[in-house]
């Protein structure tokens, strides 16, 4: 018998793992889909038609980056004749002038330009690419310029994290309508690359004065989220805003999943949309239902008025921190697990973790 669930309000479409860029704070998994895996066009249009069924209203065509497909314009025609509202999250490499019109012809309605930097310089290392930044910023000048919303994404970390003022004054100088300054969630090639991204106490308390800063001066005119980081909190964020509630993800080879890193997590068997309908995946299968609040609650964490806002934190965070994926997020400060939390925080107490090398992404 079906749950009684809404439907999700997003689809993440990771319509490939091909990217120019070797971020190493990547989420991706570490072992990344090849082509040949990929879902082909006519099997996204089948899933875009049964997200738009089901009641999903918008589309995040992701990747790494989703470009890199030839057929991206066929796969926005189909999004945006099934109603959705279509954003391609991108690094911006290879959006050209050609490619741009082409998109909007075929229905796209929004870009997220990801930047590692303001910096050109760091900006490059990061990216592993020469000349990534000054793409990025052509790329954003051909979407304003054509009259799409444009979110200018800054992903944040301790080797960049002091330069956020810069961030956000260039957010604003390339005319985006939102811009996200997003703390490094400690997955996939994060998690490996942890000790040399992970911020100070100090860098985070000063992000946030300055981001609050920007908020107050640009309000009515520039909308600014800010991702906390989450080894700094004393309290978890909702896991993807609840474990199977609001976001349904699609990995390159039909792979479905609640959430980007859930592929980790040992013995859950993430049901594949070759297999499946999306409406039974949401509602049915085994993956989306095993911890999917309020039926679902850590151990530790009920009786907590909290459990209510954060539903025990991240499944994910709590497998990588606690080795198990239905204990209480070891974020949070009342887990019994919050110690190891702890002494991640002290290892960036150490000087020479900021000079360790990040781990191979590739």
């Amino acid at each position: 018998m079906s749950v009684a669930v809404a439907p999700p309000m997003a689809l993440i479409a990771e319509i490939t793992h091909r990217c120019p860029l070797s971020c190493p704070y990547c989420s991706n998994p570490l072992e990344l889909i090849r082509r040949g895996a990929e879902l082909a066009a006519a099997e996204w249009a089948r899933l875009l038609r049964e997200a738009a069924s089901l009641g999903v209203l918008h589309v995040h065509l992701t990747g790494g980056e989703p470009l890199a497909r030839r057929d991206l314009e066929a796969l926005v025609a189909e999004a945006a004749g099934a109603g959705l509202y279509v954003n391609l999250i991108t690094s911006g490499i290879g959006l050209d002038e050609a490619r741009l019109a082409r998109l909007i012809e075929a229905g796209l309605d929004h870009v997220q330009l990801s930047f590692q930097d303001a910096d050109p310089g760091p900006a490059d290392r990061v990216g592993g690419r020469a000349g990534a930044h000054a793409d990025k910023l052509a790329a954003a000048a051909r979407v304003v310029a054509a009259g799409l919303p444009l979110t200018a994404n800054f992903v944040v970390h301790r080797r960049n994290l002091d330069r956020v003022g810069d961030m956000l004054s260039l957010g604003e100088a390339l005319g985006a309508r939102r811009i996200e300054i997003a703390h490094v969630q400690h997955h996939g090639w994060a998690l490996a690359n942890r000790a040399a991204l992970m911020p100070t106490a100090d860098q985070v308390a000063h992000a946030v004065a300055v981001v609050a800063v920007a908020r107050a001066r640009l309000a009515g005119r520039i909308v600014v989220d800010h991702v906390a980081p989450d080894y700094h909190a004393a309290r978890p964020k909702p896991c993807m805003g609840g474990w199977a509630q609001r976001l349904m993800l699609v990995t390159p080879d039909g792979r479905a999943a609640p959430c980007h890193a859930a592929s980790g997590l040992p013995g859950l068997h993430l049901p594949s949309v070759r297999d499946h309908s999306l409406d039974w995946i949401w509602r049915d299968s085994e993956a989306f239902n095993r911890y999917r609040p309020p039926a679902f609650a850590p151990a530790a964490c009920q009786g907590c008025p909290g459990l209510a806002i954060d539903f025990g934190g991240c499944r994910c965070q709590a497998f990588a921190l606690a080795a198990d994926a239905a204990a209480a997020d070891p974020v949070c400060e009342l887990s019994p697990d919050h110690a190891v939390v702890v002494a991640a925080r002290r290892i960036v107490a150490d000087a020479s973790s900021v000079a360790r090398g990040f781990a191979a992404h590739r």
